[in-house]
This record gives C-alpha cells, structure tokens and sequence, in this order.
C-alpha cells in the first residue's frame, strides 16, 4: 500500500522510524518531509502535501506526525476529502478506520514511544472500513457539509425544531 507521511521538526526522528518500518513491510511510502530538521519548520507546509496526495489517490493513507499531533491532525481535515484522526491508543488507530473510514492518522512523536506509534500504524493499515449503514450515512453528511455548506437536517422528535438552542 502506498502512505503518505508528513510531519514537523518534532516528528521528524518517528516519521524516518516510519518510513523504514514501512518498506520493511513490503509498503510503498511517500516521505513528503521535512527532509532535515530545522526546529522553525512549520508543519501545514509538510502534512498538507500528505493530504492532498492522499485525497488525490483514494486507495492510499497517510501519516501525519507532530510533538501532539494535534495540529497535523488539523492541518490533515482542511483537506477536501480527508479524515483524519488523532491516534492515541491501538483502539483509537482501529476506531478511526472501522467507523470513520479515515484515510489519515496522526500520531503524536512527544506523546508515544516509536513502538506504540508503529503499533497504532500497523492497526490503522490492517483494519477495514465496517461499511455499515450508520457509518456511511454519518460519512456522507460530513462529505455534503464539505462541498455545500449546509448543515445536516435535525433529527425529527415529538417537540418543535424550531426551538432548539432558545
């Protein structure tokens, strides 16, 4: 499978680790930097790159790495056509691609050791989508909201809608 990886200065030791991992199990990794660490980098410039190629190339994932995470996962949902998830566990790396069909994870470098990030690398890269209908409708309203805007209806209950919020 090919990935994707980009990350910042504070990712960029676990995204090299990664890398490697990866050729060694037989994927096709896409290094789109940093190259060399530079502590002022900044990490839109490198895990936008990764997002865009993966939306561009739907039957690959991709690996966003910072100090948290955080901001690479952010960076990574400004993407049409992404989602990404922040990993934190080996439940969390799983959860994202069963239910949300994520295409990105972003892993915090500062947070876990290479080995749990690896861990929650090779959760993400082995686990399908469920495809279940609850899932792909939930999907399906963030894909509308992404190209029109328009927030999802509410659900229909006894009550008036129109007093929601008041």
């Amino acid at each position: 499978m090919r990935v994707h990886l980009g990350s910042d200065h504070a990712g960029l030791e676990l995204k090299d680790r990664l890398v490697a991992w990866l050729r060694e199990h037989g994927h096709e990794p896409v290094d789109h930097g940093p190259e060399v660490f530079d502590a002022d980098d900044d990490y839109p410039v490198y895990c936008l790159r990764a997002a865009e190629a993966v939306a561009s190339e739907p039957t690959s994932l991709a690996v966003v790495i910072g100090g948290s995470g955080n901001g690479e996962q952010v960076a990574a949902n400004k993407v049409a056509g992404v989602r990404a998830i922040l990993a934190w566990s080996v439940e969390t790396a799983e959860l994202g691609r069963l239910h949300n069909d994520a295409n990105v994870i972003s892993i915090g470098a500062r947070m876990h050791s290479a080995e749990d990030a690896i861990r929650f690398l090779e959760v993400f890269l082995s686990t399908d989508f469920t495809a279940d209908e609850r899932h792909q409708r939930r999907i399906a309203m963030l894909a509308d909201y992404e190209q029109t805007g328009r927030l999802p209806d509410l659900p229909r209950s006894g009550g008036d809608s129109s007093s929601v919020g008041a």
